[in-house]
């Protein structure tokens, strides 16, 4: 079944790009609904407008309280007719209203191996803390940070030394795989969680796996196409 999908983001966009590049593509089944941005002028915005994507540009900044700021995330994303909510690169916590409006339908992508290194720097501390594998994560969201149910990750070398950029472009290569692969299998009713909340599994599909990247983990692994 298809998504219908409202995408929120605070950025530059690239998972959002990604998502779009998967549906061209034809691999990911999602409608793209809408873009909510909190941050008037991001370079996704025009990602959107250039895709025929509508945008709702709502700046946190003009409401005193978060639970009402999301409340009116919630208006916009109901008025899309969106059923499912990725966080690409959206720069704060939701409420618990939030959640409970889109309840196991909120998904976020992070750049560390979770439950490692939560939070807005996951790469650069991953770095500091001189690790030797690190990656990105896509999970569930939950009330707490970087907490939700994990639903694939991919990891990759960190290199002792190596400019903080090129690490972070290592693990958005592999973001831009594993989430549109994330939300296809979400499609598909493919994800089943266990009754301790935590262990997900990926039930059968049709779809071939891809080739192995060398010097990268995908766990489950990435089918065709991604």
């Amino acid at each position: 079944m298809s998504l219908r999908l409202a995408v929120m983001a605070s950025g530059s966009g690239t998972n959002f790009q990604s998502m779009l590049d998967c549906i061209a593509r034809g691999v990911l089944d999602a409608d793209i609904r809408l873009l909510v941005c909190n941050r008037p002028g991001a370079r996704v915005i025009s990602r959107a407008e250039q895709a025929g994507i509508p945008v709702k540009v709502l700046d946190h900044r003009l409401w005193p309280e978060r639970e009402a700021f999301d409340a009116e995330l919630v208006e916009a994303i109901r008025e899309a007719g969106a059923d499912t909510v990725a966080l690409a690169g959206y720069m704060r916590m939701l409420t618990p209203a939030f959640l409970k409006a889109f309840p196991g339908r909120v998904i976020n992508i992070h750049p560390a191996l979770l439950p490692s290194f939560p939070g807005i720097h996951g790469a650069e501390d991953a770095q500091k803390w001189g690790v030797k594998i690190t990656g990105c994560t896509v999970h569930f969201v939950d009330e707490i940070m970087d907490h939700g149910t994990v639903i694939i990750q991919a990891a990759v070398p960190a290199v002792a030394g190596e400019p903080l950029e090129m690490l972070q472009n290592r693990i958005h290569e592999q973001e831009h795989r594993i989430y549109p692969q994330a939300l296809q299998w979400l499609s598909e009713g493919r994800l089943h969680l266990d009754e301790d909340g935590r262990s997900l599994h990926l039930l059968p599909g049709e779809r071939p796996l891809a080739a192995a990247t060398p010097g990268v983990l995908v766990n489950p692994p990435l089918e065709e196409g991604f």
